[in-house]
């Protein structure tokens, strides 16, 4: 099986997918789940097994970001799985080290974004987030199917790559201003008014660039670039100067704020790394600064 290249960027097109479905080297992750508002009681992370059930792109196999994805033994929800973990789902899916990859969500590629920075993290780039998601692909009249696909298992070398994933103490000795950071929450949570957290409120320093404004129309595909560049530019960010910084970006469970990621690279931007505790690990510890 020959490798398939995919088109340059973060996103791939409907119309793209449709063309290439049926290719051998291609493997279509669905990761539809829901993240529940703040002011909802806790739990607010789910995964959404049915509606995969009910109706799947063809061929797409499932992965749930609550659990497949994450390492359960952390004490800081929905860290990134361990490479030995990550490694196994991979094969089981038939993903291996030439095999292309294409996430999809509903919408809002919350969880798409989040399995192509996993893939990133351990060292796999050929891999590309749906834009529109499977709403579009649905309004477009696109078939869907419920059969649950089995591929022969592959090998995945995990390759992590450091320099996509910030830690606390990373964030903390960063916080002298020698970088970009960038909050993806809702205004409301960047000024402490709704927390996940014990604490409510922003890390030191951040820019907050909601992953809300950056998409646009019925199916919250990403706006185009000059738009993009513009409300990051509103937040304090200049994408130009952004590309020769080192940008970190955080939410509250290293989710959401990979749509911000997506939004600054569409704009011209670096890949920012992520701060994979963000607020769920930095709003419950007493002992690290705030602002609101």
């Amino acid at each position: 099986m020959s490798e398939l290249i995919l088109p340059p960027g973060p996103l791939i097109s409907t119309d793209w997918l449709a063309a290439h479905l049926e290719n051998p080297a291609l493997r279509i992750v669905d990761v539809r789940g829901v993240v529940k508002p703040p002011t909802d009681p806790k739990p607010h992370y789910f995964a959404s097994p049915d509606l995969y059930a009910q109706g799947h792109i063809p061929g797409a196999v499932f992965v749930d970001w609550t659990s497949d994805i994450v390492d359960l033994s952390d004490p800081v929800p929905v860290q990134v799985a361990p490479p030995t973990q990550y490694a196994e789902l991979m094969g089981r899916l038939g993903i291996g080290d030439d095999t292309s990859v294409i996430a999809y969500d509903t919408t809002l590629p919350f969880f798409a974004a989040r399995l192509l920075w996993t893939l990133r993290y351990y060292g796999h780039a050929n891999v590309r987030v749906l834009d529109g998601g499977i709403k579009k692909w649905q309004a477009e009249g696109r078939p869907l199917e419920t059969m649950i696909p089995r591929y022969t298992a592959s090998h995945f070398i995990p390759r992590p790559q450091p320099a996509l994933r910030r830690t606390v103490e990373e964030v903390l000795a960063a916080l002298d201003g020698s970088g970009v950071l960038i909050d993806g929450r809702s205004v409301e949570e960047f000024h402490g008014e709704q927390s996940r957290a014990a604490r409510g409120g922003h890390i030191p320093g951040a820019r907050n660039v909601p992953y809300r404004d950056l998409v646009t129309g019925p199916h919250d595909t990403f706006a185009p670039p000059e738009q993009l560049r513009e409300r990051f530019l509103n937040a304090g960010v200049d994408i130009e100067e952004a590309r020769t910084q080192d940008v970190v970006v955080y939410c509250n469970g290293g989710v959401s704020a990979l749509v911000t990621a997506l939004g600054m690279e569409l704009a011209g931007g670096p890949q920012a790394a992520l701060y994979d505790g963000s607020w769920n690990e930095w709003g419950n510890r007493d002992d690290l600064p705030l602002e609101r």
